[in-house]
């Protein structure tokens, strides 16, 4: 977070709404500050969506109030002029080259002349798109999409960016290329708001990160603090299995407190995490199981996310 800029660029105060007899949003707070990037987490139904159709100006919410540059994004069109949004849908038109999408956007968000032409020029600058000005959106790569979806979305110097899901469907080398270009705005002062599933990339890209559940805000803070004030010094001990078990073996592997994690692996958090790896590894080939591999690290992220994420293990 910058130290110069201590006056938030958005504030979401309060803020309630409900569709009929459905609540989606529960007294929300957070609030992003200029050079900041705060990731917004939660599972499928935590009121995501209804939170950022609020922040954009989109829905007036039931309760509370939203603020960009304290002005209501609902009524006030200079909030809406100050917010640039990135959708999870590329918005953007295929047969039309990069240059191309960017000269339409520009001139949708007010811009021409000169101001146009250093837009476009800043734009693909930051995003490191120049090179493929001339290529047909429809020809380029999905990461390079991403990247001119951001590009059009900063063609009016937004002063708050907010991302659904910005890395979604692309691979890790794109996905880093994109986390260069939001750690790139955060360096010009923009203030960036994420909302993703994409947990790594948010542990390391976000200042600070939001729990979403139920529509109430349950956990907020850095990441790194959230992770020790969850796990202490505990490790996370990673399984990965070759080959199919058979139900003798997954009782083993549950008997030694592994949960499947995922196709072939297995997971568990323990204190002693590299001495708990060598005993695993022992007495699991010793209980026939094929173990491709096993690697401790420090809990992450997704971990915490787990936890929350299921209000009986967080309660």
């Amino acid at each position: 977070m910058s130290p110069r800029s201590p006056e938030p660029i958005l504030t979401v105060a309060s803020v309630s709404h409900a569709y009929g007899a459905q609540t989606a949003l529960r007294g929300v707070d957070l609030a992003v500050r200029p050079g900041e990037i705060y990731a917004l987490l939660g599972p499928n139904g935590a009121g995501k969506t209804t939170l950022i159709r609020a922040v954009c100006g989109r829905l007036r919410p039931d309760g509370g109030q939203v603020r960009i540059g304290g002005l209501d994004p609902f009524a006030d069109g200079a909030a809406r002029q100050a917010l640039g949004l990135v959708p999870q849908a590329l918005a953007l038109y295929g047969h039309l080259t990069v240059a191309e999408n960017l000269d339409v956007f520009g001139r949708l968000s007010g811009l021409k002349g000169q101001a146009l032409a250093e837009a476009i020029v800043h734009a693909m600058d930051v995003t490191h798109i120049a090179e493929r000005a001339g290529t047909p959106v429809k020809h380029l790569s999905g990461g390079f999409q991403r990247r001119v979806n951001i590009a059009a979305a900063i063609l009016h110097r937004p002063t708050l960016l907010v991302l659904d899901e910005p890395t979604v469907g692309v691979d890790p080398p794109a996905r880093d290329a994109v986390g260069e270009v939001l750690r790139t705005l955060r360096g010009e002062g923009v203030g960036i708001l994420i909302i993703t599933h994409d947990l790594d990339q948010a542990g390391d890209l976000a200042d600070r990160v939001g729990f979403l559940r139920d529509g109430q805000l349950v956990l907020e803070g850095e990441p790194a603090t959230l992770i020790a004030d969850a796990f202490g010094g505990q490790m996370e001990v990673q399984v990965e299995i070759a080959g199919d078990l058979g139900t003798g073996q997954e009782n083993q592997l549950a008997a030694e407190g592994l949960a499947s994690s995922g196709v072939g692996a297995w997971t568990c958090l323990a204190a002693d995490g590299y001495a708990l790896a060598g005993r695993l590894d022992q007495r699991l080939r010793q209980a026939g199981v094929n173990v491709r591999e096993i690697r401790v690290r420090r809990p992450s992220l997704q971990n915490l996310f787990s936890l929350i994420a299921e209000p009986r293990r967080a309660a």
